[in-house]
C-alpha cells in the first residue's frame, strides 16, 4: 500500500486536473521501486509531452498482438526441448497460442536475429543461474541458435545434468547452466519426500557453493528465482535458525517467505559484487507468473486457454507482485552497490508481458495421456513459445550494452 498525503485543495484546483497532476507526481516520488506498467497504470495523457519524448522507448511495456509468422523453430528443428515443456511433441491441439508478438508502446521488438546474437557473444561466455525457469529460457536460447548452428562441444565438467555448459566453436561462445532454485546454500531435510513439501534448510547468508564457485569466469549472468519459496523452509544466518515458512516448528520463530526471498537475492548480488574477478554484466530475469485457473495446483488447477487475456483480466498481484517488488527492490541496491565497483546490473523485466500470456504454458502436453500425470505445468513454458520472446528482449538489451560502450 502507498501512503499518499491528504491534500486540501480549493475547487479551482479541482475543476482544472491539477490534484491528478500532484497525486501522480507523489506516487511517482513515493514509489521509485515500482515500475507503473506492473501496477497496471498508464502514463496519464495531461502531463507534458516533452517528459514522454525524451524518454527512451521501454521494450517491457507494451501488449501482445496478432502476428502470423512461422515458429522460429520447432520440436523437429531443435533437438534441446525439454519433453516437459515439448508441447507439440505431446499432442497440444492448438497453435493459436503461437500467434502473437510482444508490441512495446512506443517503438518494436524486432524478431530475434540468430546470427546477430552470436556475434554479439562471440569470444564471450553467459551463465544461466537459478530454477528450471531460468534453464527453459536458456533452452528457448539454444533453440533459437541453433537455426545457425548447435554447439559442437558439451563440456562436461559434472555428471549432473544440473549443471552444463556448452560450447560455439565457431563463435567461441560458452553457455552454461547452474541449477540453483533458491540462490543460496540449501539442505532437503528428506531427499525422499515429496519435491513440492519437504522441508528445506536455507542459510540466507551463504551463496550456493555450485554457481559462486564458477560465476567469475562468466562475462554475462541471467539470475532468477521464484516458485521454490513457496514451499515450506527454515531459515538460517551466522549458522543459527532464525526463523521459519511453513515449516510447524513451534521453536521457530514464524518469518514469511519474502523474508527469505530478500535474503537470498541480497546474498547473492552481494557475492557477485564481493568477487574480486568478477567483472560482467549481471541480468536479473523477473519473476514468471504461474497461471492455475480452476483450482490450486495441486487441487485440479489447469491452464487451458489458448490466446493472450487481457490487462485488466489478468495483473500482478497478491503473493507474486510481492516477490516481484521484493526482487526488483534487491535490483535497485544492488545496482546501486555494484556501481561503485564498476558492475553493471540490468533487470530483464519480463513480468507485465507473461502475466497476461496464460495460453503458454505447457498444462498437460509436457506427458502422454497414457501416464496420467494429474497436475498440470501452469508454471513453465511451451517451446516454441512466449517465452521466446524473453530472449527477444535479451537481445536487445545486449544491444544496448554494445552501444553503451558497457559491453566491449
Amino acid at each position: 500500500m502507498v501512503y499518499v498525503p491528504e491534500f486540501h485543495l480549493g475547487k479551482n484546483l479541482l475543476d482544472n486536473g491539477m490534484t491528478k497532476l500532484l497525486i501522480t507526481l507523489v506516487l511517482i516520488v513515493l514509489t521509485p521501486m515500482i515500475p507503473l506498467y506492473i501496477l497496471n497504470i498508464s502514463s496519464p495523457i495531461w502531463l507534458p509531452s516533452k517528459i514522454s519524448e525524451s524518454r527512451k522507448c521501454d521494450i517491457f511495456r507494451g501488449k501482445w498482438i496478432p502476428y502470423q509468422s512461422t515458429p522460429y523453430y520447432n520440436n523437429a528443428t531443435c533437438r534441446d526441448i525439454h519433453d516437459l515443456q515439448n508441447c507439440m511433441k505431446f499432442g497440444r491441439p492448438d497453435t493459436d497460442f503461437l500467434k502473437w508478438k510482444w508490441k512495446p508502446d512506443e517503438c518494436e521488438l524486432p524478431r530475434f536475429d540468430s546470427e546477430q546474437f552470436l556475434e554479439l557473444v562471440r569470444g564471450k561466455s553467459m551463465a544461466f543461474i537459478g530454477d528450471s525457469l531460468g534453464r527453459n529460457q536458456m533452452q528457448s536460447l539454444q533453440c533459437l541458435l541453433s537455426r545457425v548452428v548447435y554447439p559442437e562441444d558439451i563440456i562436461s565438467y559434472t555428471e549432473d545434468a544440473r549443471f552444463k555448459r556448452w560450447f560455439y566453436v565457431n563463435y567461441n561462445f560458452t553457455l552454461a547452466s547452474s541449477w540453483a532454485p533458491h540462490l543460496v546454500r540449501t539442505i532437503d531435510t528428506d531427499p525422499d519426500g515429496p519435491t513440492y513439501n519437504r522441508l528445506l534448510n536455507l542459510y540466507l547468508d551463504e551463496a550456493d557453493h555450485a554457481w559462486a564457485a564458477q560465476v567469475e569466469k562468466y562475462d554475462y549472468v541471467i539470475i532468477s528465482a521464484g516458485r521454490w519459496f513457496y514451499g515450506p523452509q527454515v531459515f538460517y544466518e551466522n549458522g543459527k535458525a532464525v526463523g521459519c515458512h511453513l515449516c510447524l516448528k513451534n521453536t521457530n520463530k514464524n518469518l514469511t517467505m519474502f523474508y527469505g526471498y530478500r535474503k537470498a537475492f541480497r546474498t547473492s548480488f552481494k557475492t557477485l559484487i564481493s568477487l574480486a574477478r568478477f567483472s560482467g554484466v549481471t541480468f536479473l530475469r523477473t519473476l514468471s507468473p504461474a497461471h492455475f485457473e480452476n483450482g490450486e495446483w495441486n487441487k485440479g488447477g489447469n491452464c487451458v486457454r489458448t490466446q493472450p487475456v487481457s490487462k485488466g483480466e489478468m495483473k500482478m498481484e497478491g503473493d507474486d507482485l510481492e516477490l516481484y517488488l521484493t526482487q526488483v527492490q534487491e535490483f535497485r541496491r544492488a545496482k546501486r552497490e555494484g556501481r561503485r565497483r564498476g558492475l553493471d546490473f540490468r533487470l530483464l523485466d519480463i513480468s507485465a508481458a507473461m502475466v497476461v500470456r496464460p495460453d503458454g504454458h505447457p498444462s498437460h502436453y509436457g506427458h502422454w495421456p497414457h501416464e496420467n500425470v494429474t497436475i498440470a505445468d501452469c508454471v513453465h513454458w511451451c517451446l516454441p513459445g512466449p517465452i521466446d520472446t524473453w530472449n527477444e528482449l535479451l537481445l536487445q538489451m545486449l544491444k544496448r550494452e554494445r552501444s553503451r560502450g558497457a559491453i566491449q
